[in-house]
């Protein structure tokens, strides 16, 4: 059976705005920046991802970064692409899960090419995200 094991911890601020909808779908675009914290083992100095979300008519947002984020240690980059499902909170805020994939020279992260990341993306309603990561093993 396969496990999770815990990777990494990044605050960030997000801001969102509306695209132009899909039919009746709604659709927004959420840039997250300034973040930091450690992505296996290493600090991060900072995180920078765009991506958008659109609702279904259940309220379900499907989301996707398509090769729109980055992480910088202090010895390089790191790229990385996300897909995920979420809803809005009661409280104003966004809560997603989903999977990502990192690409990078970097020594210090290079334990992520070729792994498989889970997360949890939490923002509350003034744009203070949490993004909790996990490689699945």
């Amino acid at each position: 059976m396969s496990k999770a094991e815990k990777i990494g911890s990044i605050k960030a601020v997000a801001t969102a705005r509306a695209l132009t909808a899909n039919g009746t779908n709604p659709v927004f675009e959420v840039t997250a920046t300034t973040g930091q914290g450690t992505l296996v083992g290493a600090q991060i100095v900072e995180m920078m991802a765009t991506y958008e979300a659109e609702m279904g008519p259940d309220g379900i947002l499907l989301g996707e970064c398509p090769n729109s984020g980055i992480v910088i240690a202090a010895d390089g980059v790191a790229t990385f692409r996300a897909t995920g499902t979420g809803t809005f909170t009661e409280d104003g805020g966004s809560t997603f899960k989903g999977v990502c994939y990192f690409q990078t020279s970097a020594p210090s992260l290079s334990k992520l090419n070729g792994a498989a990341v889970i997360y949890d993306w939490d923002v509350d309603a003034e744009g203070n995200a949490a993004w909790e990561l996990w490689e699945w093993k």
